[in-house]
């Protein structure tokens, strides 16, 4: 029960990056973040829900019973595999993972996140309690440890410091989980094709306008570097101290 306590108590600099579907650049988003701040020792990470049938330790199809399997967590040791979790490496991520879940069994996945980061700032304490002892130089300053996801389910379960939600108005469809944790989004990310002027034509109406008129919005097509509000808002948040739940 004492480390149980521990773990829920732990505070956090969180950033969640969230969109309505797949392939508008949620990925590259993380990317873009953790490369604008190199000094930030940046865990990432990318949550995946299966549908119903796969499993979700391998990804397949399986046969294993509904209590089977249902998540898994998996740290990325290399830069060049291609996935998602090793762009994040190549990013500059400190540390990377990949936690997957079958679908509605997210709840059942948060216990290993928690573990994970758990053990990393953990080893972190004792890495700076260590090198703490043996700094002769008083003035050296310690670098601020923050935690950047990929997901929208998770905002089921966590008030992050910040909450990014990617749209693509060229693009109709929308997740349910996008949709409730759209109204707290603190900006949105308006992608679209490259070249123009104006941000890209929203040629579905399933943003209420309410909603599009009071989050704040940016376009950053593909291949732009972070927009400068985004920049700010993320700054702020390295500068505070950690508030976000796990």
């Amino acid at each position: 029960m004492a480390g149980l306590k521990a773990s829920t108590e732990t505070l956090w600099r969180v950033v969640v990056v969230g969109g309505h579907t797949r392939s508008i650049g949620k990925t590259q988003l993380v990317c873009d973040i953790i490369s604008a701040f190199p000094e930030t020792e940046w865990i990432a990470g990318k949550i995946t829900q299966y549908g119903h049938g796969v499993c979700a330790q391998n990804g397949e199809n399986c046969d294993c019973a509904p209590e089977e399997h249902v998540c898994a967590l998996d740290w990325e040791t290399h830069a060049d595999t291609g996935t998602d979790s090793a762009r994040f490496l190549a990013a500059g991520a400190k540390r990377a993972f990949w936690l997957r879940t079958k679908q509605g069994y997210l709840a059942e996945g948060m216990p290993l996140l928690r573990k994970a980061l758990e053990e990393v700032a953990n080893g972190e304490s004792r890495v700076a309690r260590e090198e703490t002892a043996a700094a002769s130089d008083l003035n050296s300053s310690t670098r601020t440890t923050a935690v950047i996801l990929e997901s929208n389910s998770l905002m089921q379960f966590v008030k992050p410091s910040l909450y990014f939600a990617v749209i693509d108005p060229l693009k109709e469809d929308f997740k349910p989980s996008a949709q409730i944790a759209l109204d707290r989004a603190h900006a949105l990310v308006l992608r679209g094709e490259a070249g123009g002027d104006g941000p890209p034509a929203p040629l579905w109406m399933k943003l209420p306008t309410k909603l599009l008129q009071e989050k704040p919005s940016v376009l950053q097509r593909e291949g732009q570097p972070l927009p400068v509000p985004l920049e700010v808002l993320v700054h702020r948040m390295l500068d505070a101290a950690p508030t976000a739940q796990l």
